[in-house]
């Protein structure tokens, strides 16, 4: 049987995370939720997603995160993982963004 698995976002020094886990309980510290056994997508291939890179970076060796409750703005328990993202709270837009593509030719 597949291990549940749960889509966090959260806010963190005024940019949105979004981090996939296996694990969400309350904490032994009071006031905050446990987060466990963070997914990550591995590459093989040339192929890099730079915002997965920066949150494996970040979080790669931590065992569990304990995040403040006021922080956490939603935990949804998902089928399969999708795209991890990290956003400005205020406009909603993705903060790392994909390598520069060509500029649009001028008119």
């Amino acid at each position: 049987m597949a291990k549940t698995l749960y889509k966090v976002t959260f806010l963190n020094h005024g940019k949105v995370y979004e981090l996939y886990a296996r694990h969400i309980a309350s904490s032994s510290l009071w006031g905050f939720t446990e987060v466990g056994e963070l997914v990550f997508d591995v590459h093989a291939g040339v192929v890099v997603d730079p915002t997965e890179e920066r949150l494996r970076d970040e979080f790669g060796n931590t065992r569990v995160l304990h995040l403040p409750m006021q922080s956490i703005l939603r935990i949804e328990e998902v089928e399969k993982k999708g795209q991890s993202a990290i956003r400005d709270a205020e406009t909603g837009e993705k903060v790392v963004t994909p390598f520069p593509l060509p500029a649009k030719p001028r008119s």
